[in-house]
C-alpha cells in the first residue's frame, strides 16, 4: 500500500510541480545511483529539496528512494504531516534530540541500506538560509562507515531556497540548479571525508546557472 501511495503522489502531484512549474538546470543525471545501497549527500535550503532529488527516479524505482528526516519535524508532531511523510514519501526519521545513542540513531538508515535503498541525506542536518552552504556534520561518515558496499554521490542545488524559503508555503517559480557529481570515495577520517564532500559540492556549484561560474566547457 505504501508503494501505491507513494507512485500516486508523486505521478499526481509533485513530478508536475517539479518538472513543469519550476525551470531545472539539470547536469550529470547519468551520475544518480541505479541501486542501492547508496547515498546521495545534498546541499538544503528548502522542503523541495527531497521532492527534486526523488522526482529525478522513474516512478517504477520511487519506492527505494528514502530521505533521511527530522523525527520531531516529521513524525513526533503526528496529524497529516506525519501521515504524509511516512506514507507518501516514506521518510526515514532521525532522532535529533541527542537522547538516541550513536549506534542506534543509524538503524533505520542500516536497515533500508540492506535492503538496498538510496538514501538522502543532507549532511548540514536542516534547512539554513537560503542559497548559504552551512558547516556540513559528520553523521553521514558514520553512517557508512565499515560499509564498503554503499556508494556516496554529491548533488549540488541552487535556487531552490527561493522557489520556497523556509517557514514559506508558497511556492514561486525559479529556475534552479540540480547538478549530481561524480561518487565520492568514503576512506579515511571523518575530517576527510567530510572535506572531500564539501570540495565536492564547491566544484559542481561551478555548473549551476543561477550562479556565476568559472568554466562552461568542462563535462561532468
Amino acid at each position: 500500500m505504501k508503494r501505491f501511495l507513494k507512485i500516486v503522489f508523486f505521478a499526481l502531484f509533485i513530478k508536475p510541480v517539479v518538472f513543469i512549474v519550476l525551470g531545472l538546470n539539470i547536469r550529470g543525471r547519468d551520475n544518480l545511483p541505479k541501486q542501492g545501497p547508496a547515498v546521495i549527500v545534498a546541499n538544503h535550503n528548502s522542503h523541495l529539496d527531497t521532492m527534486v532529488l526523488m522526482s529525478l527516479y522513474p516512478l517504477s524505482m520511487i519506492h527505494k528512494v528514502r530521505p533521511v528526516a527530522a523525527a520531531d519535524y516529521f513524525v513526533e508532531k503526528g496529524g497529516f504531516m506525519a501521515w504524509l511523510s511516512q506514507k507518501c514519501i516514506g521518510i526515514i526519521p532521525m532522532d535529533r534530540s541527542g537522547k538516541t545513542e550513536r549506534d542506534a540513531l543509524f538503524d533505520g538508515c542500516q536497515s533500508a541500506l540492506d535492503n538496498g535503498n538510496v538514501l538522502i541525506l543532507f549532511p548540514e542536518g536542516s534547512r539554513g538560509e537560503p542559497e548559504r552552504m552551512s558547516d556540513l556534520k559528520k553523521g553521514v561518515y558514520f553512517l557508512l562507515k565499515g560499509r564498503p558496499d554503499t556508494t556516496v554521490t554529491p548533488v549540488m542545488l541552487h535556487g531552490l531556497g527561493r522557489a520556497l524559503p523556509k517557514g514559506e508555503a508558497l511556492l514561486v517559480p525559479f529556475n534552479c540548479d540540480v547538478i549530481i557529481g561524480n561518487q565520492i570515495a568514503h576512506k579515511g577520517s571523518a575530517d576527510e571525508f567530510i572535506g572531500d564532500v564539501s570540495e565536492s559540492f564547491t566544484t559542481l556549484s561551478e555548473y549551476c546557472l543561477t550562479i556565476e561560474k568559472t568554466n562552461d566547457d568542462t563535462d561532468l
